[in-house]
């Protein structure tokens, strides 16, 4: 799977045309359509137990018209590999980080930003108000494909090898993983660390080797990926709250008959509605499994002055890009609906 991970874009095309050539040989899938779906978590993760469940919908109301074969663990390459599949139509669907959807779409960076939501209740409310989403899942027509739900992602904290994060300074001289974007790279800049970007799936590895000193994700990064074998210190900083984005390609979805269209967006709602209903389940199995059967330790340091540090990163982007502020604006009027 390693060296299947490294092909090309182009490669990749090329090794899912010849499997779907070869998966039309004369039995009843000949006059089917495959939909392939690529994500990079493990096949316990709620994101592939809930895009299972979207496989048996769609296949229960289409199943004479469509088969739907999901591919968790970055089977169909990375994350940026798969969205590139999709732009093209060599998959019809893949999971792809807010992070990697910056590069397509600037206002992604807004949900980028380091305490842009005062808690999960009104993080959750803002991705459901479509009020404030469907112009951004929109955007990314032209580089052929577009959002079609969200996914929740739990909240962000700092995990690490050598030592727990407790304080902004305790990052002083810390390689720490992040994901692909210019907003988290600054973020680390502010908290006085020092980012290393690089794809999920060569995180494990970084840390075994010491090549980095830690990483940031949610719980389940601990136990679905291993990485609570080498760092024992999980850190509740919450910087960050950034949903995961189901994308599908625009051309695949323009040209579905309106009555399978509806179909689809039902089974998008699916997707969101078990995610978030496994997702609850999954992060108190984690921190009990991290804890008891890896080790890890969890601590809950005071978030001010983390939030003090990242402060001025919201200016900036603000500046920048004003064309996000109307979606700011909104978020911080959740913001005060849901504070405690």
């Amino acid at each position: 799977m390693r060296s299947f991970k490294k092909l090309s874009c182009f490669a990749l095309t090329a090794v899912i045309s010849v499997t779907l050539l070869a998966g039309c040989g004369g039995d009843e899938n000949e006059s089917k359509q495959i939909i392939r779906i690529g994500h990079n978590q493990s096949s316990e993760h709620p994101t592939h137990i809930a895009l299972t469940a979207f496989e048996e919908y769609i296949e229960e109301k289409l199943g004479d018209k469509y088969s739907v074969e999901v591919y968790p663990s970055e089977l169909l390459g990375s994350q940026t590999d798969m969205v590139q599949l999709t732009q093209t139509g060599a998959i019809n669907f893949c999971v792809a980080s807010n992070a990697i959807l910056e590069t397509f779409s600037k206002n992604y960076e807004i949900f980028n930003l380091p305490y842009l939501f005062v808690n999960p209740e009104a993080y959750h409310a803002v991705m459901d108000d479509t009020g404030i989403t469907d112009k951004l899942f929109k955007s990314t027509a032209k580089a052929g494909f577009e959002a079609v739900t969200w996914i929740d992602a739990g909240t962000r904290n700092f995990y690490t090898v050598k030592k727990p994060i407790e304080r902004p300074a305790d990052l002083s001289g810390m390689k720490i993983r992040v994901q692909q974007s210019p907003t988290n790279v600054e973020m680390m800049r502010l908290l006085g660390g020092s980012a290393t970007p690089m794809g999920f799936g060569d995180v494990y590895t970084a840390l075994q080797s010491n090549i980095i000193d830690g990483a940031e994700n949610n719980e389940l990064a601990l136990t679905n990926n291993g990485h609570g074998d080498v760092c024992k210190y999980y850190s509740y900083d919450m910087h960050q709250m950034v949903p995961d984005i189901l994308i599908g390609n625009y051309s695949f979805l323009e040209k579905l008959p309106q009555e399978e269209r509806d179909v689809f967006e039902e089974g998008f709602k699916l997707v969101n509605k078990v995610e978030r209903e496994e997702w609850t389940k999954a992060v108190d199995e984690a921190k009990e499994r991290a804890e008891k059967e890896q080790g890890v330790q969890f601590y809950y340091p005071d978030v001010q002055p983390f939030m003090d540090a990242c402060k001025p990163l919201h200016e900036t982007v603000l500046s920048k890009n004003p064309d996000i502020k109307p979606i700011y604006d909104a978020i911080q009027e959740y913001n005060d609906r849901f504070a405690e």
